[in-house]
């Protein structure tokens, strides 16, 4: 029987998030969809940058960047304004391609204390 070695802590860590960041992206599309959002992609990816999230709900397509941290005030200064831009520019992209004529949104969904949801809508500007 072959002997397994133990994974070196910081690959074991980055699983871990890895596999904490999906499950808190599966609990935010589940609430979306409990709210009337349609999730239209999860974990969208272009030549920007990544999505989390990608719903729409009546004529607004909006931007979910899901943060799972310990506590809110950690999460939300977890989104850097270089990450805040790539990701209005990402959501510009989809929007194209898509033929969305209507408003665009970018919301910060966090999930703290293991099934808590924060959803703060309108969660920042593109900066110029």
């Amino acid at each position: 029987m072959a002997r397994t070695r133990p994974l070196p802590d910081d690959k074991a860590n980055r699983m871990r998030a890895e596999k904490a960041g999906r499950r808190a992206e599966r609990l935010c599309v589940f609430w979306l969809r409990l709210k009337g959002y349609r999730i239209l992609a999860t974990r969208h990816k272009s030549p920007v940058g990544e999505i989390d999230i990608i719903a729409k709900r009546g004529n607004v397509l909006v931007a979910v960047e899901v943060k799972n941290r310990i506590d809110r005030d950690t999460a939300l200064y977890a989104v850097s304004a270089k990450q805040q831009n790539r990701i209005a520019r990402a959501l510009d992209g989809f929007a194209g391609r898509a033929g969305h004529t209507g408003d665009l949104r970018l919301d910060l969904m966090i999930v703290h204390d293991r099934i808590k949801i924060s959803h703060i809508t309108d969660a920042w500007r593109p900066r110029p």
